[in-house]
Parts: structure tokens; C-alpha cells; sequence
């Protein structure tokens, strides 16, 4: 509860106030330098989250206070503890708060101190309309110019699995699906470091938007990733080399995703991005190929080189038949998995170490499993021969998720990081506390939010 002498204050410019601007409940409203610095919050049946966001200024400007009174919205009425008390909005290092509580005869939000600071007010029925996003946005990859950045997955697609008696897999190049009919409005924001967070400027929404992004978005499409849900995808361009950059993604106009960090590659990188190929979807990273065709920005599953893909889709179609030779559905090999969940394992595992990702031997963070100079083909005799360029090594934990998931019958097998791993895939990386391991354990991941990829995922 506030101090009696603040209420007081309170009450006497609230009763000065002849006009006051309505707030609409499910809606944001904009203000500035408000006069009277007072806002009707109408009645409603059900609690309303009343959120603030400011608009500019830094984590070290003096901001406005503000005050929501839900005793009535009548300026007759006391808003102080006999009219039902008075609460203040406190606002979180990232300028922006939120009260949620009862208005059964309406209310009042008061401003103090506003001076010129732009803020928006918003009203909900549900969760407050300014709240930052858990789950942060997702980098793909990155040339010298460019970025393949993804939203927070929305919409969560959960693997249909097959029954039997008809218990049929996936073809090894299934049809993309359907994009969801009213998905989430996302704008990706992009900014040098120096001008991002890390420089004390406020995380909020409308203060991103007002901002000039670096680059320029020459590619934005919806894309199924993987069974945590749909992600809008952006291509970024005309970014400048060797330079670090903060990313965050706007979700619904108020609520923000991030920040992420990465860094571009080196003036000398010349391998394209690749993205969107219906058979390996996770797939997301720059390939040791030449120039995309057309003067496109990068490649896709229209112009992905047919020579690649076609004995990756080959393999992926006799190890289906292999697998289905077992009973699936009938018998089970495992409590814990399916034949559906082998050949969702195998797949990632047969993209990621069939599409060769290429590296920056200047930009990789120190440890990472790069091997610094090979021939475009050197792994896979599928790709074009080419210059040398630096490739990243896959994860070791790819394949053991396929060992763990299919069938003993199969023979899948790894190879042991006390032996020779190292010599094919990233070791101790992302599972640590192994005999022999080589990275130590030390990241406890394939990949960081300030953009260090130390192996292959497949992601």
C-alpha cells in the first residue's frame, strides 16, 4: 500500500481531472506527455492484466511511476484504501511491468512523472500484452553478409505416428505441409551489438520497431522445422563482415523474443546458406557449394543440386525398408521408442552428415570441431568439387540418438570417443563425463545464443 501523503496526491489530481482518455480492454494504447496524466480502465467480469511499456530512453533514464486504482472510475471516489487501494505498476530493468487484478466497477491508472517519455498501456482479458517471449529466437547461420535467423516456434505439430496394422513411415521426401491458416505476426529486428541491450537501451517492443535494422529481410517464410511447431524464417542481407549483431524477434506487435547474438564471417567465406529441404527440414546452415542459381539469395528444395539429394533420399529409402522388415506396431524392441522415432533419428543423423556444413576458421569459437581446410567433396564424393574450405564436424550425440532409437537388428553403430570419433564428429560437446572425450564436456551444447557453434547438430 502506498504512504497516506502519496494517496492524497493521488486523489486530488485525479479529482481535478475533467477528461480522461478510455483504455479498450484486449487493445494497446499509445501515449505521451498524457494531460491529464489519468486513463479510464472500463469494468469488467474478469481480472485484467493492466501492462506499461516504455518507448526510449535506457535503463539508467528516469521513468514515469505508475498507479492503478481498481475502486472505481469515478473521479468522486476515493482511490486510496476505502475506495480499494491503490497499487503501483513497477517496471522490471527492461521498462516494462504488469498488475493483474479485479475491476468489477472499473478503475483508474494514473501517471507520475511522465515528462515526454512515450509508453503504451495495455489491457487484457488474459496474459498482459507486453511480456517478454521465453523461448528465444533461433540462428541458423551466417555468411559474410548474411543471416538465417528463426522465430520462437508457435503452433506445436505433434508426430502423428503410425498404427498397426497399417503402419506405414514416412516417404523419404514427404509433401510440405499446410502452413497454419492464421499463424503468429513476427518481425525480426536486427541491430549491432553496440546499439543493442549490452549498451543499456530498453528491450521493449515499440522501442525495437522504432529503430533502424541492419540489413535487409530478402526472404521471409513459414517453415516446420521440427515437432516443436511452425517458425517464421527470415533471410537477412547486407550485413557488413566480421561484425557482431544482436537479434530479436517482435511476436504479436508487443511481446519480445531474444536478444540472440551472432557474429558474420569473414570477407573470404563464399559458401551459400541452404534452407527449407522437405526431407531433411532441421537443416538450416552455409554448404561448400557454388553460387545459388539465378542470382538467388541462397538455396532451397527447388534448387538444391539433385545430385546431392538424390542419394541421400535413396539411402533414407532402403534403411525404411530395412527397418519396416521388424514387426512395427505389432512388437515392440523398445518401451521408450518406436520405429517412427528410428527413422526421425536416422534421418537427422543422414542429413547432418551427408550435407557438409561449411565453417570460418577466424569466427569459430576456440575448441569447436572444424576441420580448417578440405575439398568441398571431401565427405560426401555427392557435392561438386570445388575450392578448399573449412568444414564443421557433426555431433557425435547424432548418431548415438540414432543408435538409441532403432532397432538392434539394424547394426547401427557409433564410433567410441576413446577411440577414433574424434576422426569423424564432434566429441564432448554436448555429453560430457565420457571416457576419452575430446572437448571435455565444457560447452554442455552443440551451440550458444551468442552464436559459438561448436559441432554439427543438424538443427
Amino acid at each position: 500500500m502506498l504512504p497516506t501523503t502519496l494517496l492524497l496526491l493521488l486523489h486530488a489530481a485525479l479529482s481535478a481531472a475533467q477528461t480522461r482518455q478510455t483504455l479498450s480492454i484486449d487493445s494497446v494504447a499509445p501515449a505521451q506527455d498524457p494531460n491529464p496524466p489519468f486513463f479510464t480502465i472500463p469494468t469488467a467480469a474478469t481480472p485484467l492484466a493492466i501492462s506499461i511499456a516504455l518507448c526510449s530512453g535506457t535503463v539508467d533514464t528516469a521513468v514515469p511511476r505508475f498507479f492503478v486504482s481498481n475502486s472505481s472510475a469515478d473521479a468522486s471516489n476515493d482511490p486510496g484504501p476505502g475506495g480499494g487501494g491503490v497499487f503501483e505498476i513497477v517496471l522490471d530493468n527492461n521498462v516494462q511491468g504488469s498488475w493483474t487484478g479485479a475491476f468489477p466497477s472499473g478503475g483508474v491508472l494514473g501517471v507520475a512523472d511522465a515528462g515526454q517519455m512515450p509508453f503504451e498501456i495495455g489491457v487484457s482479458s488474459g496474459a498482459p500484452l507486453h511480456q517478454p517471449v521465453a523461448t528465444p529466437p533461433l540462428l541458423g547461420d551466417t555468411t559474410a553478409t548474411q543471416a538465417l535467423l528463426f522465430s520462437a516456434p508457435f503452433a506445436p505439430q505433434s508426430p502423428q505416428d503410425p498404427t498397426y496394422p497399417n503402419y506405414t513411415l514416412p516417404d523419404a521426401e514427404p509433401a510440405v505441409p499446410a502452413a497454419p491458416a492464421n499463424p503468429v505476426n513476427n518481425t525480426v529486428v536486427v541491430l549491432p551489438t553496440t546499439n543493442s541491450s549490452s549498451a543499456g537501451t530498453p528491450q521493449t517492443a515499440c522501442m525495437l520497431l522504432a529503430q533502424k535494422p541492419s540489413g535487409t529481410v530478402v526472404n521471409e517464410s513459414l517453415w516446420l522445422r521440427d515437432a516443436a511447431g511452425w517458425r517464421t524464417e527470415w533471410l537477412l542481407d547486407g550485413l557488413s563482415p566480421n561484425t557482431n549483431y544482436t537479434a530479436y524477434v517482435v511476436e504479436s506487435s508487443h511481446k519480445v523474443s531474444g536478444p540472440i547474438y551472432f557474429t558474420t564471417k569473414s570477407p573470404s567465406f563464399t559458401c551459400p546458406l541452404v534452407s527449407r529441404l522437405p526431407y531433411c527440414p532441421s537443416i538450416a546452415y552455409a554448404m561448400p557449394l557454388p553460387s545459388p542459381p539465378n542470382s538467388q539469395p541462397s538455396y532451397d528444395g527447388t534448387t538444391f543440386p539433385a545430385s546431392i539429394a538424390a542419394p541421400l533420399l535413396s539411402s533414407l529409402t532402403n534403411f525404411t525398408t530395412t527397418l519396416t522388415t521388424f514387426a512395427c506396431g505389432r512388437d515392440q524392441y523398445s518401451p521408450l521408442v518406436t520405429c517412427a522415432d528410428c527413422q526421425r533419428a536416422y534421418r537427422t543423423w543422414l542429413c547432418t552428415v551427408s550435407l557438409a556444413r561449411c565453417a570460418d576458421a577466424t569466427t569459430a569459437p576456440p575448441g569447436a570441431a572444424v576441420l580448417p581446410s578440405l575439398p568441398p567433396n571431401a565427405r560426401n564424393a555427392a557435392f561438386p568439387a570445388g575450392a578448399a574450405a573449412a568444414q564443421l564436424l557433426p555431433c557425435l550425440e547424432t548418431c548415438t540418438a540414432t543408435d538409441r532409437a532403432c532397432p538392434n537388428f539394424l547394426g547401427f553403430r557409433c564410433p567410441l570417443p576413446r577411440f577414433n570419433a574424434a576422426q569423424s564428429y564432434g566429441v564432448g560437446f554436448v555429453d560430457s563425463g565420457l571416457d576419452g572425450v575430446e572437448g571435455l564436456g565444457s560447452t554442455g551444447t552443440w551451440a550458444d545464443i551468442y552464436g559459438n557453434v561448436w559441432c554439427n547438430s543438424g538443427q
